[in-house]
């Protein structure tokens, strides 16, 4: 189940910082909210330090943007993150 949330977030924060101007952001920021919210159910805060680290590597490397805009969507998840 991580590898797939791994890459739908990859695809999510991808597409959302590629198309900016794009009428679904707003529901690409939900789904990213959502899985956020699987991920911190099932392993905690370290799980979300966790996710976040490899997403931040992958997306730098694939398309040269930093997604930790995106990844504050998660900040309302835990007092826990970010750390």
């Amino acid at each position: 189940m991580d590898m797939m949330l791994e890459e739908e977030l990859i695809d999510l924060m991808t597409f959302c910082l590629q198309n900016t101007d794009s009428s679904e952001i707003k529901e690409k920021h939900i789904r990213i909210i959502e899985i956020g919210g699987e991920i911190f159910a099932d392993g905690g805060a370290d799980a979300l330090e966790n996710f976040s680290f490899v997403l931040k590597n992958r997306i730098t490397q694939e398309i040269e943007k930093d997604p930790s805009p995106l990844l504050a969507l998660w900040h309302g998840l835990t007092d826990d993150w970010p750390r």
